[in-house]
């Protein structure tokens, strides 16, 4: 079973090295275009105050960010196989591919769905877009590994966490009865208190006073 578990947990640490390879090259690819975007603008003699802001640069960025965050995650949630961490670890997961599967919901289903961004002035966007559109079937190909590698993480993740031993439970009530008796059986209860009135010894000196009196 220990050798069961490494190798998950290996299996896990290697299949969340990819959304951190996807996150780093997100990152490295919105470095290069702000890079871009602020040489564009040097050479700009007139720039107004009202121009439009490059959201593809920051939304690409905030996305690489992200996803190197689940990786950080997913990789310490392997290595210790804490049921917490694997919990967090999977919610990660299932909320990112909620939104793919938004956006890309929102991509098939909807004509106008250009009209939902707003425009970008660096145009790095509408190239994006035709690079995706020229070579439609290797971008898919990437997006299904990407959605798999997603999959597989949450599938292995829940076989840790079931596995881990936080998240063994008792079967019934009884046999958790059964395995807190001891405890309970083992303490020592306090003497019960009795509520009365005092009793006082009688002196002796007054026993024997009382003696001669009556005498």
């Amino acid at each position: 079973m220990g050798m069961f578990k490494s190798c998950l947990q290996s299996l896990l640490k290697m299949v969340n090295s990819i959304i951190g390879m996807v996150g780093m090259a997100m990152i490295f690819y919105s470095v290069w275009l702000f890079m871009a975007w602020q040489r564009h603008m040097n050479g700009v003699s007139f720039q107004p105050f009202d121009s439009p802001v490059p959201w593809f640069i920051y939304t690409t960025l905030a996305l690489g960010v992200s996803l190197c965050v689940i990786a950080c995650s997913g990789h310490v949630a392997a290595e210790t196989a804490n049921v917490h961490c694997l919990s967090c670890y999977m919610v990660f997961i299932i909320l990112l591919t909620l939104l793919e599967a938004a956006v890309t919901a929102d991509i098939y289903l909807n004509r106008d769905w250009e009209e939902d961004f707003p425009s970008d002035p660096t145009g790095k966007f509408d190239e994006l877009k035709h690079f995706v559109r020229s070579n439609f079937d290797f971008c898919k190909w990437v997006g299904l590994f990407v959605v798999a590698a997603q999959g597989l993480s949450i599938f292995l993740s829940i076989i840790l966490r079931a596995l881990s031993p936080q998240g063994q439970y008792y079967d019934s009530d009884d046999d958790y009865v059964s395995a807190r008796l001891p405890l309970l059986i083992n303490q020592a209860h306090p003497a019960p208190y009795v509520v009365g009135e005092p009793h006082i010894t009688p002196n002796n000196d007054r026993v024997i006073f009382h003696e001669k009196v009556n005498r």
